[in-house]
């Protein structure tokens, strides 16, 4: 059997108003999570979020020339981009679809 020592969990306790705890509960039913699970996974990706935004990007004088010449060059045509971006949306259609 496991001692508390040999034990890889750790818990965490915080203190959250009713309407934010109630919240967490809904959306947790919603994915079928306990409250643990929600808050866990929902923390997990917020840190993992706020660690790639930091994240440090070294390269040579030479690979950022390659770099931003590459950025200056035009975008090459996408026929399809161009054809979503001509149609109406749907919100300004009329009522017979056209």
């Amino acid at each position: 059997m496991a001692s508390a020592a040999d034990r890889k969990d750790h818990p965490v306790s915080m203190r959250l108003p009713e309407a934010d705890l109630s919240m967490i509960d809904r959306a947790a039913q919603l994915y079928g999570r306990s409250r643990t699970e929600f808050v866990r996974d929902a923390a997990v990706r917020a840190a993992e979020e706020a660690l790639l935004n930091q994240r440090l990007i070294r390269m040579t004088a030479a690979g950022f020339a390659a770099f931003v010449d590459v950025l200056e060059q035009p975008a090459a045509p996408n026929p399809a981009i161009a054809e979503i971006l001509q149609r109406q949306a749907p919100w300004e259609q009329d009522k017979s679809g056209h």
